[in-house]
């Protein structure tokens, strides 16, 4: 464990965030939920999306960024596609009830396409992905964020231009395989990992970063706190910036809510849209020989000779399961200014209870 970090049990930091949330306005419901998202996330070794990210969902509440008392909208509904505006609600609850009738089409039809519309952030979209595998179901899900100032240069760019826009893919489980789970921005890495290593003392990996000259940096300091000054980096330079303009198309243009270009409203909160495919499997072919060949595949990528002998090639989605394993286990670890800020919110929000 690292010097500054303390450990906490799951349910603890899950009833510290969801008393947070309740005191800020959530319905009970809502807080429940958003907090096993967010801890859910710490959890997989997300922490970028995790219970750090608390105080700014307090304070969106708090400054009216969040519809507390809203339901999202349905507004298209036919036998492969469910629109849904969510109206700045949380976005947990609002994916969940998306997927909640997306996931049935795709069963009855082999796929259904959805799409979600200004939800308040999504948080770690691969706990979605996640939990449709766990129906049978494959899925790709692409997201762009708005309502607040850009963070990602483009390619061959030195300001911000884009969110950090993140694409996830999702398979159902093999024979002897856990689901197959591939969830990144695309950002060469996360803003909420900047805000992390800046609360940790440590420096981001070269290349990574812009300062807000538009020159190259490896010091986070200046995305601390939430606040931003220069710039992430596209992730593989022109194919990052190339996905993250597909999720503006796809997310921003087809669910009706729009891009971040500067005419979309920008009041310092975080919505997010999402373009989501649902995929039955075994509406393509034989489930058996399908789960056969992932095996296959699977055994074969991880067989290669590891560069690190300590550190095996792995199948996207083992290292989520693996973390979740370990912190069940032994804790979720908090860094002390994560600590601090939560606390502070606590002490803001009126309740007693710290960590």
């Amino acid at each position: 464990m690292i010097a500054n970090e303390r450990r906490f049990a799951v349910s603890d930091l899950t009833a510290f965030a969801q008393s947070l949330l309740m005191t800020a306005g959530a319905r009970q419901a809502d807080a429940a939920r958003v907090a096993d998202h967010l801890v859910e996330a710490n959890l997989s070794g997300h922490d970028s999306h995790g219970v750090g990210l608390l105080p700014a969902y307090i304070r969106h509440a708090q400054t009216g960024l969040v519809k507390l008392d809203g339901e999202p909208e349905l507004i298209t509904d036919t036998t492969v596609l469910t629109q849904m505006h969510a109206h700045s609600c949380w976005g947990a609850p609002s994916a969940e009830t998306l997927f909640a009738l997306a996931a049935p089409k795709a069963r009855a039809h082999g796929l259904s396409c959805a799409t979600l519309a200004d939800a308040h952030h999504l948080g770690r979209v691969g706990a979605y992905a996640e939990r449709l595998s766990a129906q049978g179901l494959a899925s790709m899900h692409f997201i762009n964020v708005t309502d607040h100032a850009p963070l990602v240069a483009p390619f061959r760019g030195s300001d911000a231009r884009f969110g950090t826009n993140p694409v996830c893919i999702g398979f159902p489980a093999s024979n002897t395989r856990g689901p197959f789970l591939l969830d990144m921005a695309t950002s060469r890495i996360a803003l909420g990992k900047v805000r992390v290593a800046a609360n940790k003392g440590l420096t981001v990996p070269k290349g990574a970063l812009l300062n807000e000259h538009g020159m190259e940096t490896t010091d986070p300091s200046g995305m601390s706190d939430f606040e931003v000054k220069g710039a992430l980096t596209p992730m593989a330079r022109h194919k990052g910036y190339g996905l993250a303009f597909a999720c503006e198309l796809l997310a921003g243009v087809l669910s009706r809510s729009g891009t971040i270009q500067p005419a979309k409203a920008r009041r310092g909160g975080i919505l997010n849209s999402l373009f989501s495919i649902l995929i039955d499997p075994a509406a393509f072919g034989d489930p058996a020989w399908m789960a056969e060949e992932i095996d296959a595949m699977s055994d074969y990528a991880t067989q290669s000779p590891p560069m690190d002998w300590d550190s095996p090639v792995l199948v996207p989605g083992d290292a989520e399961r693996a973390w979740r394993g370990k912190r069940e286990r032994d804790g979720v670890p908090l860094d002390e200014m994560t600590i601090d800020q939560l606390n502070e919110a606590a002490q803001t929000a009126g309740i007693d209870g710290r960590l």
